[in-house]
Parts: structure tokens; C-alpha cells; sequence
């Protein structure tokens, strides 16, 4: 007998089954809550979710089309609570922003704020960066180490710092936390000390013992009933940034050192790291100067 395997469903399929609730493939539950902002929302989204306060899952807003954002604008009066990170108005040529997004919930549901969190204690050598103009990220992981960045303009930067050092880089991002915080509704600088390994996996990946207190304070904001949901998994779990020995001996954590990354369960030695985002910066000359710029501050720590 012959069997005739079921084609594999596409990328935009899968998608659409993903967020079926947001696409209208599935109801929306009753009296829905919605998460909205980068990928921290999605488990932001997963620890307030709970039988008694459903909420619909929704695409990144940086993924996000001009229908689908038509589409959200369509579910949003509905919505008894939305709970969204600071999106400028008109992002993307669309009416994305955190202001534009709350004025379209009805006049009953409750709006709160939360950062987009960033925390460099752990890894004083890594940074996100969009410099407009490149649509593109680079190979293996979608971070920048500033002693690469550096090496690529024959910047004499050193291999490691010391304490002093670490605590500097870490002091300043925390400012910029803090400094973002002043406009928002809920406040995460503070659970990011003391400096501990499962706080963040990356420079923007926070991990459970982050998001599960912060889910606590946006009920509380939120006038909700009841305790964060435990995921059960850890969150944001796909990519780890490399634990230095010296950036844990900052902290005096007793933690193992890790030198690899570990990206969607397969461990990758830095220097293929390194190699390849080499390559990629000698393809983008404008891109690097950008973005020797934005991480000027953390250059100089790092300067010999």
C-alpha cells in the first residue's frame, strides 16, 4: 500500500496557527487580556495567562504587517486589559505606538507599562543593535560582541575586565533601565540585583527569576486577582550568551563559567561566533561604524 505523506505545513501557515486566536482561525476567549512588544511580551504574556484571565497571544510588533495591525486595532475594544512595552508612535509607518495602542481599548480596560529590559551585569561585552538602513542580522546569534566590533576598525580593546570594569558597564545599563523607567507604569531595574546567572541568559533575555516577580507586580498594576502562572519551562530559553569566568569572579558567583554559546540546545564554540560575524561586518562597513557609535560608552571600558 502506498502512503502519501501530508505536505509540511509553510512558514506563514505555521504562523497563522501559532497566533490563531489573533488571526481569528480560533475564538478569542472571553474577557481576553493582550500582551504587546518585542519578544519579552510573548513571556510576559505566558506567566499572566491563567483560566480566570486568558490572554491572546500575539505577534511581535516588530513582525507585525499593516493588516495584522488592522487586525489588532479590530480585537483591541474587546480587550479587558492590555499590558504593553513603549512603542513610539507611528513605528513602522503604523499605528503601533503604546499611546496609539491603548487610546483604541474601550474606556473599561486597563492599560500598564512595562520596559523593554536590558541588563549587561552578566555579559559586559554584548549589545543589540538596529542601525537604520540594514535590514539584516547577523549570522548564528543576533548579538554584537564590542571586542569583534572593534577588531574590525583595529580598536585596541582588551580580552577581559576587571571588576571595576564589569560593575561600570553594568551601572551605566542600569541607569539606562532606570532612566526609561521614570515613564512607565511597573519598574524591573530592582530584580536585577543582585547580579545572578538566571536572571538573564542574554544582555536582553531575562530569564524566570525575572519574569515570574515581574508578572506579580503587573497583576498588582492591573488590579488582578491571584499569583503569575509557572510556566513549568524556563522562558526565553533559546539562546545563552557565554559566563565568563572573570564576569562571574565580578560578582563573586560560584556559578560554572561557560565559554560556548548555546543556541536552540546545540553548543557553538565563540570563534565560529567571531568568524562569522567578521565576515558579515567586512560586508557592512556603514553598519559598523553605527555601531561603534551607539556603544561608544561601553568602548571606552573596554579601550587598553
Amino acid at each position: 500500500m502506498t502512503s502519501t505523506a501530508l505536505p509540511a505545513p509553510t512558514a506563514a501557515a505555521a504562523r497563522r496557527a501559532h497566533y490563531a486566536a489573533f488571526f481569528g482561525e480560533a475564538d478569542l476567549p472571553d474577557a481576553y487580556g493582550l500582551v504587546v512588544g518585542n519578544c519579552q511580551a510573548e513571556s510576559l504574556r505566558i506567566v499572566l495567562d491563567a483560566p480566570d484571565r486568558a490572554t491572546v497571544r500575539v505577534p511581535p510588533v516588530h513582525e507585525l504587517t499593516a493588516p495584522e495591525v488592522e487586525r489588532l486595532h479590530e480585537i483591541l475594544p474587546g480587550a479587558a486589559f492590555l499590558v504593553a512595552q513603549p512603542v513610539r508612535d507611528d513605528y513602522h509607518g503604523l499605528p503601533l505606538g503604546t499611546r496609539q495602542l491603548a487610546a483604541a481599548t474601550a474606556p473599561r480596560a486597563r492599560v500598564v507599562t512595562f520596559p523593554v529590559i536590558r541588563f549587561a551585569g552578566l555579559h559586559p561585552f554584548q549589545a543589540t543593535l538596529r542601525v537604520p538602513g540594514v535590514d539584516a542580522t547577523p549570522p548564528i546569534v543576533d548579538y554584537h560582541d564590542v571586542r569583534t566590533l572593534a577588531a574590525e576598525r583595529g580598536m585596541g580593546v582588551r580580552e577581559r575586565l576587571d571588576a571595576r570594569g564589569v560593575h561600570a558597564i553594568a551601572r551605566d545599563s542600569l541607569a539606562e533601565l532606570q532612566r526609561r523607567e521614570q515613564s512607565i507604569d511597573v519598574r524591573v531595574s530592582d530584580l536585577l540585583e543582585p547580579v545572578a546567572v538566571g536572571g538573564m541568559r542574554t544582555v536582553n533575555h531575562p530569564g524566570n527569576a525575572v519574569w515570574m516577580p515581574l508578572g506579580e507586580r503587573v497583576l498588582g498594576a492591573l488590579s488582578l486577582d491571584g499569583a503569575p502562572t509557572d510556566p513549568g519551562r524556563p522562558l526565553l530559553n533559546a539562546v545563552h550568551a557565554p559566563l565568563e569566568d572573570w564576569a562571574l569572579d565580578a560578582w563573586a558567583l560560584n556559578d560554572e563559567p561557560r565559554p560556548t554559546w548555546i543556541v536552540d540546545g546545540r553548543t557553538i564554540d565563540p570563534e565560529e561566533v567571531v568568524e562569522a560575524h567578521r565576515r558579515w561586518y567586512g560586508e557592512r562597513p556603514a553598519f559598523v561604524d553605527a555601531a561603534l557609535e551607539r556603544v561608544a560608552r561601553m568602548l571606552d571600558v573596554w579601550r587598553i
